[in-house]
């Protein structure tokens, strides 16, 4: 994000009246709700970040230890854990899906 120089992008009047509340501090305004975007959306991180944790749970089914995962990919043991339960829940959904399915043929 790159800073924008109030007096250059806002009215006189605006200026003067925020000049009221906060002068010469630095200030973050925020995206209208409906522009807003999602994390990753600009980049590829939600995908790493989803390849990566579908890579350590695998990992961690052929039995690999939590302890080593978090050595490996630099993580907290924590992290580790929580990408496994993910992992089991995704699984359990699918699951659960496939069941409905099957019982409403």
């Amino acid at each position: 994000m790159r800073y924008k120089n109030a007096k250059d992008v806002l009215p006189k009047d605006v200026l003067a009246l925020i000049q009221l509340y906060t002068d010469g501090e630095y200030i973050y305004i925020p995206r209208k709700t409906e522009k807003r975007k999602l994390w990753g959306e600009n980049t590829n991180s939600k995908t790493e970040t989803q390849t990566r944790n579908e890579k350590i749970y695998s990992q961690y089914k052929l039995g690999q230890k939590a302890k080593d995962l978090a050595l490996e990919h630099f993580l907290s043991e924590k992290s580790i854990q929580r990408i496994i339960t993910q992992g089991n829940k995704e699984i359990s959904v699918r699951h659960c899906e496939r069941s409905e399915a099957i019982q409403r043929h």
